[in-house]
């Protein structure tokens, strides 16, 4: 853990094909960042979506241009590169990634951070209710099994996108010169 963390907030949510979401998902997340009483900014990056996901973003960013920004990747590089992405232009003392799907909701954040306030350097959110199959479900929980074997830490749901990261992490991270 490291000092008090409290100070500007960025938000990075990666986005492919969530043209059903982006519409409910982006006042939600204004309406609770107008709560917090700090500064934020939020990046929306686009991962080469093929349905209407860009232009919904392009159409709020005429509601939002001091509050919202757009990267638009050439194509689908993936979830992890395109949260990279948007990590390298965050500018937020605390950055926050969020799934645009809305499994996650924009309500936690608060939260969050609370915790990295009171000087955690990564929080992460645990998802209580999936909308995901038996077989994504299963894999899931493979997946956080073998990363905990392999890495060490113990975490209940290392898919969870809803995490906190404290700007001493986020240079770290936009330091290395790999993606895994």
């Amino acid at each position: 853990m490291s000092g008090d963390a409290r100070g500007s907030v960025s938000v990075v949510i990666p986005v492919f094909n969530e043209e059903v979401n982006v519409p409910q998902l982006l006042p939600r997340l204004f309406a609770v960042l107008d709560t917090l009483d700090r500064p934020y900014e939020v990046i929306c990056v686009d991962d080469g979506s093929r349905d209407r996901s860009l232009d919904l973003l392009r159409e709020l960013l005429g509601r939002y241009p001091e509050r919202l920004r757009i990267v638009e990747l050439s194509r689908n590089f993936g979830q992890h590169p395109a949260i990279l992405a948007g990590f390298a232009l965050t500018t937020g003392d605390v950055v926050v990634t969020l799934d645009a799907d809305l499994q996650n909701p924009p309500e936690e954040i608060p939260k969050l951070l609370a915790l990295t306030d009171q000087g955690f350097d990564v929080v992460g959110g645990v998802r209580q209710t999936r909308r995901d199959s038996l077989f994504r479900r299963a894999a899931s929980r493979l997946v956080n099994r073998v990363t905990m074997a392999i890495t060490g830490i113990r975490m209940t749901d290392y898919g969870c996108m809803l995490r906190a990261y404290s700007r001493e992490v986020i240079d770290l991270v936009n330091r290395c010169e790999e993606s895994s």
